[in-house]
């Protein structure tokens, strides 16, 4: 089926933040393991699993609709140096994948592409799960202390 070349470059442009996700997130993910910080490692890996997910139905709609995956395109990377940048940087980069799904499933309801848009709000559910679980991690800085915070993400 012939897609709308609109919807098809703003779904490689969703792709390519979700690659960016998934790099950002395997990289901590890894930080984490070399930390000790075994608890952290698991759930931040567990999100890059989610956003290779995100990523592969992206592709699979790009190519019903006759489009091009494109792959190679990777946007910057916040990695974060401390846990708490990194929960920080990952809360950002979540709230603004929110934002482009949302602004996606605008267009796609213009385009009259329901298909599409049915994809992209399942997608949308999943970034805003991951931003309850980043705000929770937040507040449990907040309201017990980085130091006793990252003493439960030990084994």
């Amino acid at each position: 089926m012939k897609g709308e070349a609109a919807v098809i470059n703003t779904l490689n442009n969703l792709l390519a933040d979700e690659l960016t996700a998934i790099n950002q997130y395997m990289v901590q993910s890894e930080m984490c393991e070399n930390w000790g910080y075994e608890k952290l490692h698991k759930q931040i890996g567990k999100t890059a699993i989610d956003e290779m997910k995100h990523a592969e139905k992206l592709i699979e709609r790009i190519l019903f609709l006759e489009g091009s995956p494109t792959v190679s395109k990777l946007n910057a990377m916040n990695i974060g140096s401390s846990v708490l940048a990194i929960h920080n940087n990952n809360l950002a980069s979540e709230v603004a994948a929110v934002k482009a799904y949302n602004d996606a499933i605008a267009q796609c309801v213009q385009a009259g592409d329901n298909g599409t848009r049915e994809l992209l709000k399942a997608v949308l559910k999943d970034e805003e799960d991951h931003i309850d679980w980043l705000e929770a991690q937040l507040d449990q800085i907040k309201q017990m202390g980085i130091q006793m915070y990252l003493a439960e993400q030990l084994h």
